[in-house]
């Protein structure tokens, strides 16, 4: 089995849980702005969310602007006189708490930290919300350096984005490197481009129905200790 010197992870769905993180800065925005935590009121914010869906992708708006959005039409349907701005500010802190890391992480991390070898974080995303959320979580402290999309200027899967990276890894050949992500379309792919090799976390067991092949494909973690 081929062994690694450099482990590039995917943040949200391969280490950190960002459900949990969701979850939990909803609650506390609702509550503050005074709105009941309920399946109503979840099923409603889910709805508008789903409605705006790829307005991000198709530029023009930043995530916090439509997250604003999102907020103000809430809060209108529902009677609440409350500043969305304030609203978009106390979620994106609390987001930026959730540290919750999923099962296996913490172990993965302290066994590659342990053989010396590196490990460096390749995620999407608002800049301050993933630097609070790794900084806060228990594997800060074998992690080499976070590499987030806003911050670069492109997200993963694009080939600057990954050309950024490694500019700023030191000494790294790509053959020795190893892409761990749960996402086909933004991890998998985006290490193909980069030239390096994959591997998809995929503990739901979901069928590959892309023309995009991960080098290697596993289910959980610890699964990787034969990688180190």
């Amino acid at each position: 089995m081929k062994k690694y010197e450099l482990f590039l992870f995917d943040a949200d769905g391969t280490l950190l849980d960002y459900k949990m993180a969701k979850i939990n800065a909803l609650r506390i925005t609702f509550e503050n702005c005074g709105l009941d935590y309920s399946q109503d009121t979840r099923m409603k914010y889910r709805e508008i969310n789903e409605q705006m869906r790829g307005y991000c992708d198709k530029g023009g708006r930043t995530k916090k602007e439509l997250q604003m959005s999102r907020f103000r039409r809430l809060f209108s349907e529902n009677g609440i006189n409350y500043d969305e701005k304030d609203a978009t500010e106390l979620y994106y802190d609390e987001l930026g708490k959730g540290s919750f890391l999923l099962d296996g992480a913490l172990e993965i991390c302290k066994e590659i930290n342990s053989c010396n070898k590196k490990i460096y974080i390749v995620t999407n995303g608002i800049f301050a919300v993933q630097k609070a959320r790794i900084e806060g979580s228990l594997i800060r402290e074998y992690i080499s350096d976070v590499f987030v999309s806003e911050f670069i200027g492109f997200r993963k899967p694009h080939i600057s984005y990954f050309d950024y990276v490694f500019s700023h890894i030191p000494l790294v050949k790509k053959d020795s490197v190893l892409l761990i992500g749960n996402t086909i379309p933004t991890d998998i792919a985006g290490g193909n481009n980069a030239g390096i090799d994959t591997c998809w976390l995929n503990g739901a067991g979901n069928l590959n129905e892309t023309e995009i092949i991960p080098t290697y494909e596993i289910k959980k973690l610890d699964e990787l200790e034969r990688f180190i």
